[in-house]
């Protein structure tokens, strides 16, 4: 096995032959020290890369690592920290990656176990961090394990893995408990013709794990240690609330309506501390620092921040400005919420206006004329995937003003792929193109998270638009045309180079700035002010223009173009030669 050229490594990061397996690779405790005073990611920008959609190394329609690997620099160029891949293991692909099939392998549509050492070595080359993405949850149904568990006997070693259960009804053939699928319809799927039913929190494809079960707790124990020994510099943990179930699973009290709604017996219970507590001591054994980044819904900021105790995750997803509106109180309680809760914790907050889950910034801020209901079954899914008419302009002025505002925070970002281009969601797409679950699910009522995952645009100017295909996995409408990289470079205002500036300015003059502090401006409550380090970052919610204070400074970067007051719908980062004080 040849070593890989001689690089520049990132610090703590030992080089992983390519395509060397686990026996190959620098055990941990051969791995030099780090200091741990000032962890890496705590301010950290990450570029969040769903694979299938960011570009085509091979040619046949779907991202793989190849192509991501060849467009790197467009991440060095942009400035972000480092990156995370959605799930790119095994997968028959019913949730795209999100049912693993197996958990210490890459899937060769994606090219496979060499293509992740050639993506970590290039990456760590140029001082990227890359996190992977566990899904502890649930599995595949065509995972080994739940295979042998559908051959084996009702309360074997097999299906103790799972969460199989007798049904109700004098032949079992009503499910168990009344539990929703997150995807729609009931959460159980009967086996054949049997009394017995397997619990599925999203789709019959992806049966859940038990998590009281000490042979799947020690399974993914070796997942992360495969995946730290191999060079991966932290992990995002899908639905990280979600793993432990109330051990009777009884009823939940549903709307009667038949509404969607938070169901506390399947998720959120306190035996999943003791999971994450498990996962940050080994992380924590490693000689370099590696964070783990959880998702975790959970109905208040103080129950985000019970995750972020000092011996479980190092971060977890702040969803609650995510799913704020474009109303300067609410933003401002939203970023008090979070700086209150988790600062207290000692955890940074973790800032993020979109992901693969969600609509894009864009139309979210820009809807103008809801449809009203989307009939999701997710409770969240009417928030974050509200159908209506949008006016374009006005939400991508706002996403450009959020971005700043965001960026100006202390804390860590992440940033979802093609909101650094302002892409607008696609609304339209023909329903024979749709392929998230979500749509079958709820026989087509909600239309799902398809429309922000079309693959991105690259060259105006060629099939695909650059994205190495002409034929896409997802169609790509003729107007993505407008947003490509390479006409966003080209033009000093675009979203791309505000991005980009904007990253450069964060780096310069806010990195260990410290908290913020809020400006109060009484007679404009549209406008959210606070100075932080060197910076006054001013957002004007409203449509009216707004003059800051001469003493304020002048103005180093703004969203919209500027020669006097900041105009409506706009963020500015002002700099005084002598910082003002406090008004």
């Amino acid at each position: 096995m040849t070593q890989p050229a001689a690089r520049r490594s990132v610090p703590g990061i030992a080089p992983v032959a390519r395509g060397a397996m686990p026996s190959q690779t620098v055990p941990s405790d051969a791995e030099p020290s780090v200091a741990r005073s000032d962890p890496w990611w705590r301010e950290a920008v990450i570029y969040q890369v769903y694979v299938r959609s960011f570009a085509d190394g091979d040619g046949d329609g779907v991202g793989d690592l190849v192509g991501l690997t060849a467009r790197l620099d467009h991440l060095t160029r942009l400035g972000v920290d480092g990156l995370w891949l959605n799930p790119c293991y095994p997968s028959p692909g019913a949730d795209h990656g999100y049912d693993v099939a197996d958990y210490m392998n890459i899937d060769e549509r994606y090219g496979g176990l060499a293509a992740l050492d050639a993506l970590l070595a290039a990456a760590h080359d140029r001082g990227l961090r890359v996190l992977l993405d566990l899904v502890p949850n649930h599995c595949s149904a065509e995972h080994p394990w739940f295979q042998a568990a559908l051959a084996a006997a009702p309360g074997s070693p097999e299906r103790e893995r799972f969460i199989f259960r007798t049904g109700r009804g004098p032949a079992g053939e009503q499910p168990p408990n009344n539990w929703r699928s997150v995807f729609g319809g009931p959460a159980w799927t009967r086996v054949g013709q049997t009394d017995q039913w397997y619990l599925h929190s999203f789709d019959p494809s992806q049966p859940d794990f038990n998590w009281r079960n000490e042979e799947v707790r020690a399974y993914f124990d070796e997942v992360l240690r495969f995946w730290f020994d191999r060079g991966a510099d932290g992990m995002r943990i899908d639905v990280a609330h979600m793993l432990v179930k109330h051990p009777d699973l009884p009823d939940w009290p549903f709307p009667p309506d038949g509404s969607a709604d938070y169901n506390g017996y399947a998720q959120n219970q306190p035996e999943v501390h003791e999971v994450l507590r498990r996962w940050r001591a080994i992380a924590d054994s490693y000689q370099r620092q590696i964070p783990l980044v959880g998702e975790v819904w959970v109905p208040t900021v103080t129950d985000l921040a019970r995750y972020l105790r000092p011996d479980e995750l190092s971060q977890a997803f702040y969803f609650d400005l995510l799913m704020t509106g474009w109303d300067a109180a609410a933003f401002r309680a939203s970023v008090s919420r979070g700086l209150a809760e988790i600062d207290a914790t000692g955890a940074p907050v973790t800032w993020t206006l979109a992901n693969h889950d969600v609509h894009r910034t864009v139309t979210r801020y820009g809807l103008v004329r809801p449809e009203g209901t989307v009939g999701s079954p997710d409770p969240v899914g009417g928030a974050v995937r509200a159908r209506g008419e949008v006016d374009v302009a006005r939400g991508l002025r706002r996403a450009r003003a959020a971005l700043l505002l965001v960026l100006a925070l202390p804390g860590s970002v992440y940033l979802y792929q093609g909101e650094e281009l302002g892409l607008p969601e696609v609304l339209d797409l023909p329903d024979e193109a749709r392929q998230d679950p979500i749509w079958f699910r709820s026989g087509g009522t909600e239309y799902g998270r398809d429309g922000c995952r079309v693959p991105l645009p690259w060259r105006p100017d060629e099939p695909g638009l650059g994205f190495g295909s002409a034929r896409t996995w997802l169609p790509q409408p003729a107007w993505f045309a407008e947003y490509a990289v390479t006409r966003q470079w080209e033009d000093a205002s675009s979203m791309l180079n505000l991005c980009a500036r904007a990253l450069r300015e964060r780096r310069a003059r806010l990195a260990g700035a410290g908290p913020l502090e809020w400006i109060e401006i009484p007679q404009r409550p549209d406008v959210v002010a606070f100075r932080r380090g060197a910076i006054t970052s001013v957002t004007v919610f409203g449509d009216e223009p707004y003059a800051a204070p001469p003493e304020w400074g002048r103005i180093v970067l703004a969203s919209a173009p500027t020669d006097g007051p900041l105009p409506g719908e706009s963020t500015a980062w002002l700099v005084a030669d002598t910082p003002p004080r406090p008004r």
